[in-house]
């Protein structure tokens, strides 16, 4: 009886160790790298650059930058429709006989686009925001410019806000004090100027991007010199719908750092994403920060090696996580030139995965979207320096999936690939035969 109970007891502990040698139930999720599923360089002969995408309603994307191979003047406005499949659908430009440049873009309400960046055809002065508004086929429906005739004033981020007008974020070159100021502007939905207003200390500040929070009132993010314990620092600012400060924040070290996209996240907070010195391993790393509703960090991180990292775009994805986009010199086999540099962090901003993408030469990437198949859009630019030409350079990337992930058994279990179905249960029975067995009286 005694030899039977031991026999019994050795097969169920032979069996309890295979299944636990076999069943790995990892802490985290490993995901494989991404996968560029296509790519495209749309421009002409000369320089064409996009720096912001979206997708768009049936599924396409727009792109806005600036063209020098197309256009009437030095340098137009370049907004750019293509397909799903990166397929370009038609182009247009805008501008007069001198500078003229796109930097953000948005689909509206109504299913056209509108457009901000900055002239120096239709200025004031040297240089005015350039506000314009199209049709869904990219058709001009009206135009403005603001600045002051003295100064210098450059629009870089434009959102339609919840009553049909438009908050602009930017900065201003005050020529009485030589010194730049964060401007905002907010429209109504005729791009009718309703207030305005100069934001800063005694040093340079600038606003690179803005948003409308669920408060009715407006996140702006940038730099700033005039505030902070650095050379620059990161600089967050709160309004309320009148354009009112509630509170600003500085994030940074004692060397330069900046910001260059905020974004309100799913719990109320912000999620910055920008460049720094003083925390990077090499001379600048890309450096993103999570802040409560209130500004206060709640974490930060930093990514790069020992070349030259930036992040310029970042999101919150479906999952939670955030998807950053930039440039980096670290990567590429220590050569000099730029990559494009996409990077997927996890809720709390640990690095999920990292990839590069480009060419031989400098390629950078400025703007970054989930697409609703919960893969990735990328604005970028790639440059030929055999012929000097920059083009437009989109990537869409699919969307990353776990490795090894258990598979549904349809039965609210799962199956372990290359582990027989029902091995477990058969198992987890014999385990529990052997218990009732051992207890039994000789």
């Amino acid at each position: 009886m005694h030899l039977r109970r031991n026999v019994v007891i050795v097969i169920a502990y032979i069996l309890l160790t295979v299944l636990c040698g076999t069943i790995t139930i990892p802490p985290s999720r490993a995901y494989a790298q991404p996968i560029i599923e296509w790519s495209k360089t749309i421009g002409g002969w000369d320089w064409d650059v996009a720096y912001s995408v979206q997708q768009t309603d049936d599924g396409g994307y727009i792109l806005v930058g600036y063209t020098w191979s197309s256009g009437a003047g030095v340098d137009d406005v370049y907004l750019v429709k293509t397909d799903n499949n990166g397929r370009e659908q038609w182009s247009k430009t805008f501008g007069g006989p001198y500078n003229d440049t796109g930097f953000d873009v948005q689909q509206t309400m109504d299913g056209g686009y509108v457009i901000v960046g900055g002239t120096t055809s239709f200025d004031t002065g040297d240089y005015d925001v350039y506000l314009i508004k199209t049709s869904s086929n990219g058709n001009e429906v009206w135009t403005k410019t603001f600045g002051d005739p003295d100064d210098d004033n450059y629009g870089y981020s434009v959102q339609q806000t919840t009553d049909g007008g438009y908050i602009i974020a930017g900065e201003a070159w005050l020529s009485d004090t030589d010194e730049y100021d964060v401007y905002i502007i907010k429209t109504d939905s005729e791009g009718e100027k309703e207030w305005g207003f100069l934001g800063g200390g005694s040093g340079d500040d600038g606003g690179y991007s803005v948003q409308q929070t669920t408060d009715g009132g407006y996140i702006i993010a940038g730099y700033t010199d005039s505030f902070g314990v650095g050379f620059y620092d990161v600089y967050l600012v709160k309004t309320d719908s009148n354009g009112e400060r509630e509170w600003q924040k500085t994030f940074g070290g004692p060397e330069d750092d900046g910001c260059m996209f905020v974004q309100q996240t799913s719990d109320g907070g912000y999620i910055i994403v920008g460049y720094s010195c003083s925390f990077s391993e090499g001379d600048y790393d890309v450096y993103l920060v999570k802040t409560d509703s209130n500004g206060n960090e709640e974490w930060s991180k930093t990514f790069g090696d020992t070349g030259d990292d930036f992040g310029h775009s970042v999101q919150e994805t479906y999952d939670g996580g955030f998807v950053i986009v930039g440039d980096s010199n670290s990567f590429n086999g220590g050569d000099y030139y730029y990559d494009v540099y996409l990077i997927k962090t996890d809720s709390i901003g640990e690095e999920e995965w990292s990839e590069t993408f480009g060419y031989s030469d400098d390629d950078t990437g400025w703007s970054v979207k989930q697409t609703t198949d919960g893969g990735y859009i990328i604005a970028a630019e790639t440059w030929d320096p055999n012929v000097d030409d920059v083009d437009v350079y989109l990537i869409k990337v699919k969307m990353e999936k776990p490795e090894a992930e258990p598979e549904a058994d349809g039965n609210g279990g799962f199956v372990i690939p290359g582990f027989p179905q029902n091995t477990i249960t058969i198992g987890l029975l014999v385990i529990a035969f052997a218990l009732w067995f051992m207890k039994r009286k000789p």
